[in-house]
């Protein structure tokens, strides 16, 4: 059997593969300008009218064949060219030895070809980020190793050197981790960490720089059976908190995974689909405010059954928290593996309702779900629009799903926007839009690999490593442009990618780069970038229990360009982001404007004088606004 689908999934594979046989990725160039050029509803009225004819005509008999020309609409713009910039692999020079360990000894279990994830976050308060690298363990039923798989938190000097300190942080733990979560959940001032797992979840306290396990006191450390995924502090219920969003993926066990007993022809056992894995339920658990939580999954509406068997749906891998709508409440997109994905609404008064149908995210542009692994959000177009990127498995594009001047009306423009089919081939896992060359427009990364070290053999068209994909913004005209295999320096390396997060971890202003791959070594990459443009560094300071601000938004207005960003950690794959916001402001040396809305709702306007610095912004020390 083909690994990673059942028939039904392989005939698919194939006619994707037939497809993007014929396909090459300049058509995403020639068709994102003609869609940018108001051809759109053109080519859906031709498309209905031939539709139709066709209908008409499907019980006569066929006509000569006749050639009819179309004539494209006319490209006057130039064609964009990315800016050079290179990144450079500082893993082993900046003291980080971390490798990944997966547990694998031959038996093809399927939670070892999913990979950990990475925080960024500053856990000693130095005010420098430093790394923490989520590893796997020994299957309790193999042969343990020499050395006992642990944690890994690298502490930053500031110069992106770093040292191992997990000892001494008390995150020498062994368990089959998975994703990670970073946030002040008791407001004392230090981060802490949530580590999700195959198996029990794990919620560490920061006591001054040191980590004390409070799982069993806080309540949520979930189901000895469950696998989960990514998790997300927010505030669900505006009650100046935080809570915390867990995902979970299929039901699964060495039991399960022996009686479906995938494989690969001419292999052997191979890593399964989650198409015959049960499904499972997310949690939601509510901060009481005394260092516990409740768990209210069930009663915020999360929990989502299939309306067929009344068994779990989810098959959960992203969790991405934002006010979609911008009512004031947070609400959740979850990206699943091969079911359609969820957008958690929020209704107020802690429930949420599952939405994502009716705004259009729920599935591909061809209706289909796909295997939807990482997720990241941004205003891309500096515009009002929003765009949420979904990295897919291969022979499936990534979804770009993009508001419709309507936050609740959203269409992938995947193709439109010139990603379609570079990334058709690719297995996507972390996704990140970040402005890497500071010009004030956010662009893209991909974090690729696949499941199956022997893939190859059965399918030409797919490697096991596979280098990340880096996209330049080159605005409404042009769409994102692929950079070419080259140009970017140690970035293209082919790695088994999973998760993926940026920082400033040099301290020069620019976005550095880590990726995760399985069973191997991460990626740090420095950004290189020299090209003189200017950029500005947010951290913020909210008032109340949120102190880092989770959920506010930033408008800065600079050299008539408008930028938006939210603060939000929980991005891309089982993974966090920096909490300082990074701006790049191309060549304007100055700020116009800039306007916070705070996660309690108040607008405040602040004053920036300068750029090429990093500054703190505190609730309470701008100019109110209505």
């Amino acid at each position: 059997m083909m690994a990673r689908g059942d028939k039904k999934r392989s005939a698919e594979a194939d006619t994707k593969g037939a497809q993007d046989a014929e396909w090459v990725p300049e058509d995403d160039a020639v068709i994102g300008r003609a869609l940018r050029r108001s051809a759109k509803v053109a080519a859906v009225l031709l498309l209905l009218v031939g539709v139709s004819w066709w209908l008409l005509r499907r019980g006569e008999d066929a006509a000569p064949e006749q050639t009819m020309e179309a004539a494209a609409p006319e490209v006057v713009t130039a064609e964009a060219t990315a800016p050079e910039v290179t990144f450079r692999d500082i893993t082993a020079a900046a003291g980080i030895d971390f490798v990944h360990y997966n547990g694998a000894y031959g038996d093809k279990l399927l939670p070892e070809s999913m990979g950990g994830g990475v925080a960024v976050l500053d856990y000693d308060n130095d005010g420098d980020m430093d790394l923490l690298f989520v590893n796997s363990a020994d299957w309790p039923h193999a042969e343990a190793s020499e050395e006992t798989p642990t944690m890994a938190l690298y502490a930053n000097d500031g110069g992106a050197i770093f040292s191992d300190v997990t000892a001494q942080a008390g995150l020498d733990l062994s368990f089959y981790g998975m994703g990670v979560a970073v946030a002040d959940y008791d407001a004392d001032g230090w981060t802490d960490v949530f580590l999700t797992a195959v198996g029990k979840n794990h919620l560490l306290r920061n006591v001054a720089g040191r980590f004390e396990d409070v799982t069993q006191a806080a309540g949520v450390g979930g189901g000895d059976e469950e696998w989960s995924s990514s998790a997300a502090f927010f505030d669900h219920d505006n009650d100046g908190d935080l809570d915390l969003f867990v995902a979970n993926y299929v039901r699964w066990s060495k039991d399960i995974d022996f009686r479906l007993d995938y494989r690969l022809a001419g292999v052997g056992r191979a890593y399964g689909p989650p198409q015959n894995y049960q499904g499972t339920f997310c949690y939601l658990y509510r901060n009481d405010g005394d260092g516990s939580f409740e768990d209210v999954s069930a009663e915020a509406g999360v929990q989502i059954a299939n309306p067929a068997t009344g068994d779990p749906m989810a098959k959960a891998l992203g969790v991405l928290p934002i006010d979609i709508d911008e009512d004031g409440w947070i609400d959740l997109l979850v990206a699943n593996d091969t079911v359609r994905n969820f957008l958690f609404h929020n209704q107020g008064g802690g429930r949420f309702e599952e939405s994502s149908e009716l705004f259009g995210m729920a599935y591909d542009r061809n209706g289909l779900a796909t295997g939807a692994m990482g997720i990241d959000v941004a205003h891309y177009r500096n515009d009002q629009n929003i765009g949420f990127l979904i990295g897919n498995f291969a022979n499936e594009m990534s979804s770009l799903y993009v508001s419709q001047d309507d936050r609740r009306i959203f269409v992938d423009e995947a193709i439109g926007e010139g990603i379609g089919a570079p990334s058709r081939r690719m297995l996507s896992f972390g996704v990140l839009f970040f402005d890497y060359d500071l010009d004030g427009r956010l662009d893209l990364l991909q974090s690729n690999g696949h499941l199956e070290e022997e893939i190859n053999t059965v399918d030409p068209s797919q490697q096991y490593r596979q280098p990340a994909q880096l996209f330049w913004n080159g605005g409404l005209e042009h769409g994102f442009v692929p950079i070419e295999p080259g140009t970017s320096g140690d970035l293209e390396q082919a790695i088994v990618g999973r998760g993926s997060t940026y920082a400033d971890l040099d301290a020069d202003g620019d976005l550095d780069v880590v990726l995760t791959q399985v069973a191997g070594p991460p990626l740090v990459l420095l950004n290189e970038q020299a090209l003189g443009h200017h950029w500005l560094r947010l951290e913020l300071r909210a008032q109340g229990t949120n102190h880092q601000a989770l959920g506010a938004q930033v408008h800065l207005l600079a050299d008539g360009v408008s930028q938006r960003r939210h603060v939000m950690l929980s991005r891309s794959y089982q993974s966090q982001v920096e909490p300082v916001l990074t701006f790049g402001l191309g060549t304007a040396d100055g700020v116009d404007s800039l306007q916070v809305v705070w996660p309690d709702g108040r607008r405040e306007s602040f004053t920036i004088a300068g750029v090429d610095r990093q500054l703190v912004i505190e609730q309470g020390g701008g100019e109110t606004l209505p």
